[in-house]
């Protein structure tokens, strides 16, 4: 379809395709998501997501892959979200999960190798690739290109997004990304009615727990926020956001959600096997 997308094409794409309704953001239980440092490149690598049942020498083949280092110069470090140590990786045979890593950890990798292709940074200096750049008008004279299947789109229909496109072949609703908030007292009314240590129910799926935090999040986008502790592991963190702590609560069970989508009131932690008891007794029974 098409050969070339600009910046911004790419980027809603990118968006699009990694979203959490996507349906490319589900794995299983046994990976991890870590971020991956380099001691000779600068730049932080995206998440890498590794089954915690590889060993640690397949997990720097994997990774070689990724930054030119050969697996057997690699020294592995793991840190936490504040990038505190946790674990030097020596024993190649050890499976990743012996460490218990988390989502938002990081592989730091140390490159021994003095030769390595990674050494000197010349593989981030872009100034010295030579690229080849097309003039609009020798672009413009392209059979089948992206630019003019947009413009044919936008003379369809002027609302046409990229992400519109993509959700009308996947046979879904579109829903507009939500506009960026601005005001730093976004939802404070919804906010103030909302008090630490009442039972609550969070939208979608009526997922139960306690409200632990009100107020505005550093880290998170303006306006006020409800940090959630559920009463099962429904949630995506342990209470902390970038590193700087909440409120307390088991990893994956810690949440924060806009005040729209909470109720508070007597909400008691959800029983899964009442309705099978109801459904067993008899008539003369309640």
């Amino acid at each position: 379809m098409a050969q070339f997308l600009n910046r911004e094409d790419v980027e809603a794409l990118r968006s699009y395709v990694v979203g959490p309704d996507s349906g490319f953001a589900s794995r299983a239980e046994s990976t991890v998501l870590l971020h991956v440092t380099h001691s000779n490149l600068k730049a932080k690598f995206m998440e890498i997501r590794l089954d915690m049942h590889l060993t640690i020498e397949s997990v720097k083949v994997k990774l070689s892959f990724h930054c030119g280092t050969s697996p057997s110069a690699m020294l592995l470090a793991l840190l936490d979200e504040s990038g505190a140590p946790v674990a030097t990786l020596w024993e190649d045979q050890r499976k990743l999960g012996f460490y218990s890593p988390r989502d938002g950890f990081t592989l730091h990798i140390t490159d021994t190798d003095p030769t390595s292709a990674s050494a000197g940074g010349w593989l981030e200096d872009t100034s010295l690739v030579e690229k080849y750049r097309m003039s609009d008008e020798d672009y413009d004279k392209r059979e089948k290109t992206y630019r003019k299947w947009k413009s044919e789109q936008l003379a369809k229909d002027p609302s046409w997004t990229l992400e519109k496109e993509m959700a009308k072949r996947r046979g879904v609703e579109y829903v507009p990304p939500a506009p960026k908030v601005e005001d730093p007292d976004h939802m404070a009314d919804l906010a103030a009615a909302i008090s630490v240590g009442q039972r609550c129910s969070v939208d979608p799926g009526d997922r139960r727990g306690e409200v632990m935090f009100v107020g505005r999040v550093e880290g998170l986008p303006l306006g006020f926020w409800v940090g959630v502790k559920y009463d099962e592991p429904l949630g995506k963190n342990d209470g902390s956001v970038k590193g700087r702590k909440f409120f307390e609560c088991p990893q994956g069970y810690g949440g924060f959600v806009r005040p729209d989508k909470v109720r508070v009131g007597d909400f008691p932690p959800i029983d899964e096997f009442a309705e099978e008891e109801e459904e067993g007794l008899g008539d003369d029974e309640i």
